[in-house]
Order: C-alpha cells, then structure tokens, then sequence
C-alpha cells in the first residue's frame, strides 16, 4: 500500500516540476513533451515493485464498462481530428478575421465578439484546438494594432475552459467522468446548460471589470482579406461535425455508445476527403497533417494514469478521499476539491482519479458528486498553467511569440476570474440538481 502511494505521489509532483521547469525535451529534431513519459515509468514501476499486476493492469484497461480508458480515448480523439480538420480548412482563422472586422475601431466589441465566438466553438468543437488557433491569431493582430494582447489573450482562455462545460464533448475530462457513470449526452446537457450559463456570464463580467480601463482606447485594425481556398472540403468537415454531435444527441436514444459514432465520422471524414482530393488530382496533406496534429500523447498519459489510480483503488485509497469529503454538500466539496486537485496533478489524472472517489457515494449523490468535479476540472484550468494541458501549451505558445506572460500572472488573473466563477457555477449546478 505504501509503495503505490509513494510511488503515485513522485510521480505527480515530478510530472509538475516537469512541466513547470521542463516542459518539452528536445532528441535530435524531435521535441517531446515530458510529462506524459513520467506517467509511464510511474505505471511500469507500480507493475515492478507488485503494487498491481500486469494482469490487472490490462483486465482493468480492456474491460467492457463504461469507464473503459481506450474507449473515452477514442471519443476524445475522433471528435478533436473533427475539429482539427475545420482549422486545417481555415474556418477558424475565417471567423476570427469576420470577428476583428465586424468590431469596427471599439475595443469593447472586439474584446465581446471575440469572447462570444470563442465560446460558441468550444462547445461544439475542442476547447485546445479553439486555443491554439486562437492564440496566434490574438498576438499577429494586437502586435499591429499596437495594443496589449493579455485582455484578448485571457479573455478567449478563459472562455475557452469555462464554455467547454457545456456539451459533454467539450472537454476530456467531461467525457471521461459522464461516461464513467453513463451520463447520456442529453442528460448531461440538460443538467450542465444552467451552470454552464452561470459560470459563463460570470466569467465575462469579472474579466470586463478586469480590463475595462484597457479597452477604452480605439483601434485602427489592419484587416485582412481571407477567403476559403478549398470550400467543398470545407462543407464535408462542417457536415460531418453536424451530423456527428445530432448523433451523439441521439446516442443513448437508439442504443449506440458515443465512442463509434465519433470514430465513424472521423474515418467517414478522412474516406470523403480522400476521395476528393484524388478526383482533384491533389495531395492529400490536410489529412497527414491532422494526423500529426492529434494529441496523441494523451493516450499514453491517460492509460498511465488510469493504471495508477488502479493501484490506489485496489488498496482503498480512493475509498479514504471519498470518506474524507464524506456525503454532506457533495457538489461543493467535489467541486471545489477537484478544482485544487487539477492543478495539483492536472485535470485529466484528477479526473481518472475523482470517476473512482465517486464510486464511494450513494447512489443518490453520485451525480452531484460527478458533475460538481466536471465543474472543477474545467474552470480548475484558468487557475494555474498546471490545471489542463491546454495551459501548458498556451503558456509555450505565449514564449514563442514574445508574450511576456508569467507564472505569476496566470495566477493573478486565474484566482480573480475563477474563484467567482466556480462558485457561480456550483450554486447553480445545486439548485438544478434539487
């Protein structure tokens, strides 16, 4: 018992430092982020020193429940390459450009367009690819503009990690904790759309009274003209995301778990793609790109955790926490306990590791206990860079472009803006679920 303790312990506190002060190592040409080989050598000496079995290890992993690791990996991966692909065929870029333009000279409308159409992608597509594409649109034009790009930069991270609550397909940690627990996609909208709201309105109001004073100056904005090259690819992507997120709607109404109906549009996507691009006689480069552009180091990461959390499980560890939080306010205490938890050991690893805690409640409380950690997993992301993987590519994305935006400073401004917005959030999330 203590071995897997010790062990699980090490290895999220050296998986912090590492993506505090080491966040990628570089082999030859190659860079490779590490936290994720640290989750590994933490799983595989779990194995060696006995804590679980190897045979465990893989019962646990291929097992055909709901929580089934490979199968949540499949869903998160399927529906991102969806998203990938929409950002590859320049939608994003178009619409952050139809943002800028439509903003006119005002800073307040650009910083409220920018907030809004951040928000509705993520819901309907990955809150880190809407980050990532977003970002460096944000420096280009704040740089030209001749205004401080922190407001912009804040304001589409933030909403980007608290809209993501929305749709059970926002974020991974939705999926992993609503599918651990056969939370439907319906039933989780309908559960998750007054908080969502709650925490979103208040989320934008924080930031507003934040940087009112900054976005009183007027912008001269140097637009540029951006066109669809390749529209008929375009309107295959965007039918694909339609149809697949109806289907997900219906999923527990026909009987069909999540994770075939995303892989199916993905691979339906990349036949329709592939095809097009042959008739055309062209390469097919947008399609090995969105390959290279998946996040596929979450898949080791994941399964790593998933076999640690195992090991804490099989000595009743998980079973301590869950008596410790005990059965009273539930949503509040999971709530607010995975949002310190995340960034402590990051939302995906708290997530793998509160879907086991919330066994422990009664049947009753299950939900408010699984929901309230959802909540925390999101809006954990914006306290700290250690609180989702999206903070720790956003943070590098900054360095790169000369955005001198440090530790510090994400705390600064994740305390302010998140500590409300849970709260919002949470209380809403009580009186929906009473």
């Amino acid at each position: 018992m203590s071995t897997a303790i010790d062990i699980g312990s090490v290895t999220c506190i050296t998986m912090i430092l590492a993506v505090l002060f080491k966040p990628q190592v570089k082999i030859r040409r190659i860079f490779i982020d590490t936290y994720w080989p640290i989750a590994m050598i933490g799983a595989f000496l779990l194995v060696i020193f006995k804590s679980i079995s190897f045979k465990e290890a893989v019962l646990g992993l291929t097992a055909d429940t709901a929580i089934n690791p490979i199968k949540i990996l499949v869903l998160f991966l399927s529906m991102t390459i969806l998203s990938i692909f929409l950002d590859e065929a320049g939608f994003f870029h178009y619409l952050a450009n139809a943002t800028l333009k439509k903003a006119e000279s005002s800073q307040f409308m650009l910083f409220t367009y920018l907030y809004l159409t951040v928000s509705v992608l993520t819901i309907f597509t990955s809150n880190d690819i809407i980050i990532l594409t977003f970002t460096p649109f944000i420096c280009y034009f704040t740089k030209n503009a001749n205004i401080s790009a922190i407001p912009y930069l804040v304001a589409q991270f933030v909403a980007a990690n608290t809209w993501s609550l929305m749709l059970v397909i926002g974020n991974p940690t939705n999926i992993y904790l609503a599918t651990s627990y056969n939370i439907s996609f319906i039933e989780y909208s309908k559960v998750m759309l007054l908080p969502t709201l709650a925490a979103g309105i208040t989320a934008f109001l924080v930031l507003w009274l934040i940087f009112k004073k900054q976005l009183k100056k007027e912008i001269s904005p140097s637009i540029e003209k951006i066109k669809i090259s390749d529209k008929p690819s375009l309107i295959i992507g965007l039918i694909h995301l339609g149809l697949c997120t109806l289907l997900l709607v219906l999923s527990s109404y026909i009987n069909i778990e999540m994770w075939p109906v995303s892989l199916g549009f993905a691979v339906s996507l990349f036949v329709c793609i592939a095809v097009s691009k042959l008739i055309q006689k062209k390469k097919l480069a947008v399609l090995v790109s969105c390959i290279k552009r998946a996040p596929w180091q979450l898949v080791p990461f994941v399964i790593s955790m998933f076999v640690i959390v195992l090991a804490l499980d099989k000595y009743g560890i998980t079973d301590d926490i869950s008596g410790f939080l005990g059965i009273n306010n539930v949503i509040y205490k999971y709530g607010l306990s995975s949002f310190i938890t995340a960034n402590l050991i990051n939302n995906i690893p708290m997530s793998v590791l509160y879907s086991s805690i919330a066994e422990n409640l009664p049947l009753s409380l299950v939900n408010r206990g699984v929901y309230g950690a959802i909540i925390g997993s999101n809006i954990g992301a914006f306290l700290t860079p250690v609180g989702a993987l999206a903070g720790i590519m956003w943070t590098s994305l900054l360095k790169k472009h000369d955005i001198k935006y440090t530790f510090a400073d994400f705390i600064r401004y994740g305390i302010v803006i998140s500590v409300p917005t849970i709260f919002a959030s949470l209380f809403v999330l009580d009186i929906v679920l009473k």
